[in-house]
């Protein structure tokens, strides 16, 4: 354990009695939310055998932060916030793009060439370098964002703080996410994957294999495919209904670059789109 780690789970323990005006214990968690920023250490990642490492103590210093800090007012022209923790800064150092209208908290790291449509990063986020965050897409506290990805308009990436153990939502390298796509409690994308517009995502939610219909997984959409939202016939007592579920409809060339042209015509085939 780093001394970091040390030092947060012994604030964690005597949380209930922490309040504002501790500042050693602040000064201690406004370092890992420094950290954080940076890209230096981060909420989860991807181990070795390709399991979600989450670091539980980093989110216990997000969630002590709310009760080290009061509500401060900042006014940004006619814009006005009430929160407990400033907004990111230094944009243009970090070699991201921010337009009018787009925020992101302090403590989510962007990378390199991230672009920020009007849209916003919750704290404890990681958002790969040469991402798209488009219009209006929210990525949620926690939520772990590849290199390279596309967060089509209106996408929704769920936030996870508490408990502290639970995964947060996993999106790999090379992603593109379609609009209105909601990916959530700590579900999961794999490299390289095309989620068509308007999927539905989170543990509950099953991953059908469209040339057997064999179920592969729940919440989690394998590497290089394309996905679509789609529905499953159940008979139960009261009737007959359709429950949703993810659709695996194409396979791709590991590592090859989407061709948009061909891939929106692979989803109107099917009667959906990114």
């Amino acid at each position: 354990m780093s001394a970091d780690e040390v030092a947060v789970e012994q604030l964690w323990e005597k949380r209930d009695d922490l309040g504002p005006d501790d500042g050693d214990a602040w000064a201690v968690v406004y370092g890992v939310l420094r950290e954080l920023d940076s890209g230096r250490i981060r909420v989860a990642e991807v181990g070795t055998d390709d399991s979600v490492v989450v670091h539980a103590w980093i989110k216990k210093a997000i969630l002590l932060s709310f009760r080290l800090q009061r509500l401060m007012v900042t006014e940004l022209g006619p814009f006005e916030y009430a929160d407990r923790l400033p907004l990111k800064h230094g944009y243009a150092d970090a070699g991201v793009r921010v337009v009018p209208g787009a925020s992101a908290r302090f403590g989510a790291y962007l990378g390199p060439g991230v672009v920020m449509m009007p849209s916003y990063v919750n704290i404890g986020a990681w958002v790969g370098a040469g991402t798209m965050v488009d219009t209006w897409a929210t990525v949620g506290s926690a939520a772990q964002v590849g290199e390279r990805v596309h967060l089509s308009g209106g996408v929704g990436l769920g936030g996870v703080l508490e408990p502290p153990q639970a995964r947060p939502v996993v999106v790999g390298d090379d992603v593109l996410i379609g609009s209105r796509a909601m990916i959530t409690e700590g579900a999961r994308v794999g490299q390289g994957a095309v989620i068509g517009a308007g999927v539905i995502l989170n543990p509950s939610i099953p991953v059908i294999d469209g040339e057997t219909g064999a179920e592969l997984s729940r919440g989690e959409v394998p590497p290089w495919c394309v996905a679509i939202g789609a529905s499953r016939r159940r008979e139960l007592p009261g009737g007959e209904f359709f429950l949703p579920c993810v659709l695996v409809i194409r396979r791709l060339d590991e590592g090859r670059r989407h061709d948009k042209a061909a891939l929106e015509q692979l989803l109107r085939a099917h009667g959906a789109a990114v």
